[in-house]
């Protein structure tokens, strides 16, 4: 990390307020104008604006605004502050679920506290670029319009006429290029001219622009998430998928001057809810062929006029498919209050629709390792729900049993 960046922490649901030091570094008003000017950007979804404060909703990742990097970092305890194991929780279930490639380095520098989320992913998309660099760039074929001095392809009569006047050896066509100066370059090249920007000073910088000698030149374009829809999917662009998704992820969320000044930002934020979700979905699915159960993630049925329903997780025994039960992830401590109204009416629809007896509302504890409260029925006593607390953690580890754990409670 480069000298001249600083680092300030933050739990979700926590405020940063301009004019103050956080562990010696500053929280200027420029970030706070640049950080209101992008959540604007996305429909208010990241940050409540309050008077001369940010504070920080469900979404956690990391922001750099110039010099200074935001790391907002998940817990579901109001006390906790080891930020170290929570940036450790976060990097690791961004890996689980398959949102992150940590190589060997990154792991060890993650151990060290050198790195953030944002070295992390450069590193990544940088080390894929090597990759297929090595494994050979393709070439494709795509239109070009220009005065060439041989004729071929079409001729453009009207702009033919009026650029080749004087010119009589020229032609101005539309013809057919084949060469390395195609879309998927063109974004690549892009989310490297990015990569450089927000990375000098700092040990990514070097292979940055290493990787841009040996990168072939491209035309400059300004993709945005409508140039992604136009690449084309073939055997040939296989190999490009996991770096056009980084360059996506990079490009979608870079705002260049984005409080009309130089305060240039690039954000990665992963909605907290989604990601618990996502992550017991992928470690229920690690146990569940050995304890005979079918898992499904997302699973939706029509609900009404169009509209459908879908519980998070749904288990089901494969010896008996009537054998149900259904799983709604929830990221907060329930220790010390009750379940929403909402929620529990929500189980009782998944129910009912899944023809299933049981539901569980399962949540996140620092306090326990697996505690599930009794199932109580619904007044009609068709079907009954309870709430789950499981702990994450084992030995200030993500506890990687947690879903046989869960699976125990189909058994």
């Amino acid at each position: 990390m480069s000298k001249s960046q600083k680092t300030i922490q933050v739990f979700e649901y926590n405020s940063l307020q301009y004019g103050t030091e956080y562990k010696g570094v500053l929280f200027k008003e420029s970030h706070f104008n640049a950080l209101v000017k992008f959540n604007e950007l996305h429909q208010n979804k990241y940050f409540s604006i309050g008077f001369k404060k940010i504070t920080f909703k469900n979404f956690v990742g990391v922001l750099q605004i110039e010099g200074l990097i935001i790391e907002v970092l998940p817990k579901i305890d109001q006390y906790e502050t080891n930020t170290i194991l929570w940036q450790k929780a976060l990097i690791q279930m961004l890996k689980v679920t398959k949102k992150l490639k940590v190589n060997q380095i990154g792991e060890a520098q993650i151990k060290k506290q050198n790195i953030h989320l944002l070295d992390i992913y450069f590193e990544w998309f940088l080390n894929e670029i090597e990759l297929l660099i090595r494994q050979g760039l393709i070439k494709q074929y795509y239109k070009e319009t220009k005065n060439i001095k041989a004729l071929k392809g079409k001729l453009e009569f009207s702009g033919h006429i009026s650029k080749n006047l004087i010119h009589k050896e020229r032609f101005y066509t539309t013809h057919q290029v084949y060469e390395k100066d195609h879309l998927i370059h063109q974004i690549i090249g892009q989310a490297l001219g990015i990569v450089a920007s927000m990375s000098k000073g700092n040990y990514i910088y070097h292979q940055c622009k290493t990787v841009q000698l040996n990168f072939p030149e491209t035309t400059k374009i300004n993709a945005n998430i409508n140039t992604f829809y136009k690449i084309p999917k073939t055997r040939k662009t296989a190999p490009y998928e996991t770096v056009l998704e980084i360059a996506r992820l990079i490009i979608l969320n870079y705002a260049p001057n984005i409080s009309s000044g130089t305060e240039n930002m690039l954000a990665l934020l992963f909605d907290m809810n989604k990601l618990w979700e996502e992550y017991i979905l992928v470690r229920l699915k690690q146990f569940a062929e050995q304890k005979g159960v079918e898992v499904y993630g997302q699973s939706s049925k029509g609900f009404w006029n169009g509209m459908s329903i879908r519980p998070d997780i749904v288990l089901m025994k494969k010896d008996n498919q009537d054998e149900i039960l259904i799983i709604d992830t929830k990221w907060k401590n329930i220790d010390y209050s009750e379940p929403s109204i909402h929620d529990l009416r929500q189980m009782y629809v998944y129910n009912e629709f899944w023809k299933s007896t049981k539901s569980l509302l399962l949540y996140p504890s620092p306090n326990t390792h697996l505690s599930i409260d009794k199932f109580i029925t619904y007044d009609d006593n068709k079907h009954a729900c309870s709430l789950g607390k499981i702990s994450i953690f084992r030995d200030d580890e993500l506890d990687i049993n947690i879903g046989k754990e869960i699976l125990k409670l189909i058994e």
